[in-house]
């Protein structure tokens, strides 16, 4: 099928092959991606209007034993900087966070070996009792599996036991690329792709909002990245009837400063603005069935991000007021609640603000 029949496939909103998208990412021109993904933008999101949110990272630990060859972030358990955040660190980290107007912490960090549900747990019900109105986007599906293997239980039961101690959504982290032959290769350690979606499966049949993530630019194929659009499109697909599932998709740029993909082999972040934007545009195009498409400004840029709001992206994501995990691996921009609402503006569109839902909320 010729690329221009497969764009018009996509625009109407059909299921895309594998080998469909990677004809209409290799042979259309990137304006041709940009003029259908906005079209798909449109038809899901009628209007200006482009999403924002003010959370915080907030790292738990930063021991880890995935030991990821993209991560300078993870400590061995005995290192001397290796750290487990206090409740202290907790409140002062919240009380902050809900005096900009966020009510929400993306809470993540390592596979620390000793750490098991009961911690988590326990923490999560301990911050939801002196912040009843925090929101917990907490852990991912590679933290599930650890914590179900220390543990000796089902996906299902490690999920049903945070949720009931106050676990709101589950961030798509740690799906890298979902392909096993890459993550043999960085992420050794990590769950398989298959543990990967099946944790997502459980997540949905439970109700619980999902997001979906792909970090690209180091030793994956184009093939690989459209496997993994697909891959996270069925599991979409095979949520229950009413159930949100995987509500957005972000894709970023690998951040190869200090990695050890950088210093043992050499391999560095290959992904141009350009490419970038593609990926934003065929990502809108390969998931009909998820609603928001995330455009990553701190691992691109505001100019990148801006356009693709033109090229399929509805959401800008948050100001992140604390980031700790791709900035020290050589992200460097940033924004404030007025800067990221500018520079939505700027790119011609209204900014909302959100919560994980995508519900929108009054800008305080």
């Amino acid at each position: 099928m010729a690329y221009l029949e497969i764009l018009q496939k996509a625009i109407q909103g059909s299921h895309l092959l594998l080998d469909e998208g990677v004809t209409l990412y290799t042979e259309a021109s990137t304006a041709e991606l940009m003029f259908a993904a906005n079209q798909v933008r449109g038809r899901l999101h009628p209007g200006r209007t482009v999403s924002w949110l003010i959370d915080r990272n907030v790292n738990y630990t930063n021991v880890c034993v995935s030991g990821c060859q993209f991560c300078n972030f993870y400590r061995g358990a005995n290192h001397k900087d290796a750290y487990i955040t206090t409740i202290e660190q907790y409140k002062e980290k919240i009380d902050e966070l809900f005096a900009r107007g966020g009510e929400q912490l993306l809470f993540q960090g390592g596979m620390h070996p000793d750490l098991g549900l009961d911690f988590y747990t326990g923490l999560f019900r301990q911050l939801k009792g002196l912040y009843p109105k925090l929101k917990l986007h907490a852990l991912g599906p590679p933290e599930v599996v650890h914590i179900s293997q220390l543990e000796g239980i089902g996906y299902r039961e490690t999920l049903e036991q945070l949720m009931a101690a106050g676990l709101d959504s589950l961030p798509g982290a740690g799906a890298e690329i979902l392909s096993n032959r890459v993550r043999g290769s960085i992420s050794r350690n990590k769950c398989s792709v298959e543990q990967w979606l099946d944790v997502m499966r459980e997540a949905h049949k439970l109700g619980l909002t999902t997001s979906a993530t792909m970090m690209f630019g180091h030793i994956e194929t184009i093939e690989e990245r459209i496997q993994h659009l697909v891959h996270v499109r069925n599991v979409q697909d095979e949520k229950p009837e009413g159930a949100a599932g995987f509500i957005s998709f972000i894709p970023w740029p690998f951040q190869h400063e200090g990695t050890s993909l950088q210093k043992k082999y050499g391999i560095t972040n290959s992904v141009t603005p350009e490419e970038y934007v593609r990926t934003i545009a065929i990502s809108r195009l390969m998931l009909p069935n998820i609603p928001n498409i995330q455009a990553s400004w701190l691992t691109v840029g505001k100019d990148t991000a801006q356009l693709c709001l033109h090229g399929g992206a509805n959401d800008f994501g948050s100001i992140m007021i604390e980031e700790n995990v791709v900035s020290v691996a050589g992200a460097n921009y940033s924004f404030n609640e007025e800067g990221i609402q500018r520079a939505i503006r700027e790119a011609g569109f209204e900014p909302q603000l959100r919560n994980q839902q995508f519900q929108p909320l009054l800008y305080p």
